[in-house]
Order: structure tokens, then sequence, then C-alpha cells
């Protein structure tokens, strides 16, 4: 086998060609739709920051909040790169990065909206089906069996009772504290000012720079362009995003992949299963 043939083979063998990238490049990642999961987001993060050739990352946001553990945990690792790294991170949200979306950008080193970006959206939302006057108008009676008062709170099959409101109401007001307190930080504004707009109000992406929530105008190609200047790669840098999977119908008939289609079939559904918190513009 001739030098080159062997190069190839172990390139192949492999099976990532992006770590044999030269020159610099900038990262863009995503985070679309619905915040429910974390788990593909971070794995794409720590795969680019162990990447050298990346010298910068974007965030492309387009998405109205989700659920607050994803959320936060999305935001704290950002923000631990931001720490820890000194490659530049921007934020850019697109048509939506409300609540839980908005609540990731602000681990950017700066936040980039356009004009009409809905944003905002600070607070926290708990929602609770109640179906138990249906099932009496039906004749369904649900026994429960329970080891303390509250260890059905929130169940659809009963009303809410005046002291499951007020431990909800904590629970909610303690992390919306949370959100506020992460906001004064990362924005550096007096608490006062982001309590006077963290009333779950959204704004265009106008008011929010108006009101100090993100720092510029501008898109994710504009955002692109500045980590480009900010890491000497000029205004058109290379840009590299996650591979997506992509399955064929063999795959799918020999079972390769079925798991991942299944998973993003079952994802809404998931949602909305039972009670959780929420960083999310209601829709």
């Amino acid at each position: 086998m001739t030098l080159a043939g062997l190069i190839l083979a172990v390139i192949v063998s492999l099976g990532d060609t992006d770590r044999f990238a030269f020159g610099g490049r900038v990262a863009l990642l995503k985070v679309e739709g619905l915040i429910a999961d974390d788990e593909e987001f971070l794995e794409q993060l720590r795969r680019f920051r162990r990447d050298a050739s990346v010298k910068g990352f974007v965030l492309a946001i387009n998405s109205p909040g989700g659920v607050v553990g994803p959320s936060q945990s999305l935001y704290r690792e950002v923000r631990k790169l931001r720490e820890e790294d000194d490659r530049p991170i921007i934020a850019s949200i697109g048509a939506v990065g409300a609540s839980g979306g908005y609540y990731v950008a602000l681990a950017a080193d700066s936040i980039f909206a356009l004009p009409g970006s809905i944003t905002g959206s600070i607070g926290v939302i708990m929602e609770f089906p109640d179906v138990s006057g249906l099932l009496g108008k039906v004749g369904v009676e649900v026994a429960v069996v329970k080891s303390a008062e509250h260890k059905d709170i929130g169940s659809p099959f009963r009303h809410l009772s005046p002291e499951d409101r007020q431990i909800i109401g904590a629970l909610v007001e303690d992390v919306y504290q949370q959100f506020v307190e992460v906001v004064v930080q990362e924005r550096r504004l007096p608490p006062a000012e982001v309590q006077s707009i963290a009333d779950g109000r959204i704004l265009s992406g106008r008011q929010a720079l108006q009101h100090g929530l993100v720092d510029r105008i501008g898109n994710v190609q504009d955002a692109v362009a500045a980590v480009g200047r900010m890491t000497g790669l000029g205004e058109d840098p290379r840009v590299v995003r996650p591979k997506e999977e992509e399955f064929t119908l063999l795959d799918l008939l020999l079972g390769r992949g079925a798991a991942a289609v299944l998973s993003r079939v079952a994802q809404p559904l998931e949602e909305h299963a039972g009670p959780r918190l929420k960083f999310v513009v209601p829709h």
C-alpha cells in the first residue's frame, strides 16, 4: 500500500475527518424547537470544544424555550466554556429566542437579534390539567393510595387545594428568581430594571436592545463574521456544523436508526406527558 493510501485508510477507519481540518473554523451550533433534552447539544459542544481548529462559536437560537432543567443545563455548559476557554461565543437569535431560549443565549459573550425577533418572556410556568369534572360526568372515580398528603400534588384527577397552590407557587417563584438573577448577572443590569420587564412579556429584538437584553441587531451571518474578526479569521470564516444523522429506508428496515426516529416522533408526546417547570412561551 502506498503512503497516500495508508493515510486515507487511517482517516476512513477513524470515521471523523473533521479532526484533520487545516486552518481555523467557526463552529455553528443550533438550539431549535422546544428544549426538552440536553444530551445531543452537550455532545456536539464537547466535540467542538476538543477540536483545536475551532477558534470560536456561534449559537443559532430559534427556540421558544422549554423545560427548566435542560435549559439551565445548556446555559451552564456554554457558561463553563466561556469561563474556561478564551474562544469567543456569540448567540444569534433568529425568529424566536424567548424564555428558555433566551436563558441559553445569556451564557454567550454577546447576543445578536433581528429587529423583529421574539425574545424576552422572562418567567416560569407550570401547568396542571384537571379532568376530575369530566370524569365525574361520565361516572368514573379514581382511587388513590398515597404515603403523604401532597404525594399526588398536580394529579389530573383532583383539584389543586389552596395548600397545593401555595407549595407550587413557592417552587415557581424560586425558579423565577433564579432566572432573574442570571439576567442581572449576565446583562449587568440593575435588579429593579430587570424586574420591571421580567413579567413574562415578549419583546421584539429592537425592544430587547433598548432594554439592554441583547447587544446588537444582526443575523447569524453577522454573528459568524463577528467571531471571524475576533479570531483573526476574517469576515468570511469557514463554518463547521454538527453532522446530522441521515437514515435510508434500508437502515430502518435493518433496524439502524429506528430508535432515533422513534425518539423524534415521541418527543412531542413526552413534552406534555406530565407537569414540569418550564421556561417557555405558551403556544
